[in-house]
């Protein structure tokens, strides 16, 4: 099998529907930055130790990212779209199930500690960077809005797994410095 194409020598590539663009257009670099999410979440599962419900909840994720990937390489009208509202309720579900597990902090957190908490706090901001570029594509372009809700959450559970991650290890997570109090956001409905 042969798998390169030569279709990018210059620059470009095809999407779904067999539209070419430019290897630094918007839809790209938001699906490329999933894909190197991914890669990140593939190397932490080998860094979880003792835990194998988490390492298939990570392989989940795994294959929820490239959803992801595919939904943003899918023009709007040329496929079906693959995340849905019950993906981004199954992803709170787990935060849910993984908050507690840790001692509960009201600052922020230095990342890392152990080397599964640290590459988790990295799937975190690639999560953030991913985020990012998914609004700055959206603002021109039709897409599957619930693709940037389940990133939107999954850099809070990867918050969450990786204070677990220490938590496992028994390494208590660092807590910053000159931090006021965060996380308890008392919010009036009339705010909302």
């Amino acid at each position: 099998m042969q798998i390169y194409t030569r279709t990018g020598d210059k620059g470009y590539t095809r999407i779904i529907g067999g539209i070419q663009l430019a290897k630094d257009s918007e839809r790209i670099k938001a699906y490329g930055t999933i894909d190197e999410l991914n890669s990140f979440v593939g190397y932490a599962i080998t860094l979880i130790k003792n835990n194998d419900s988490l390492k298939k909840e990570l392989t989940q994720i795994q294959q929820c990212l490239f959803d992801c990937g595919n939904d943003l390489a899918t023009p709007k009208g040329k496929g079906t779209y693959r995340v849905t509202p019950a993906l981004t309720e199954w992803i709170e579900t787990c935060i849910d199930a993984h908050v507690n597990i840790p001692p509960e902090v009201e600052s922020f957190i230095l990342p890392g500690g152990s080397q599964a908490a640290s590459i988790l706090h990295i799937c975190r901001t690639v999560a953030r960077r991913a985020e990012r570029e998914i609004v700055t594509f959206q603002w021109t372009n039709d897409m599957n809005d619930e693709v940037l809700i389940f990133i939107n959450r999954l850099s809070d559970y990867f918050f969450s797994v990786a204070r677990v991650a220490n938590a496992n290890e028994g390494i208590k997570d660092v807590l910053y410095e000159r931090s006021g109090k965060v996380f308890h956001i008392d919010l009036k409905k009339e705010d909302l």
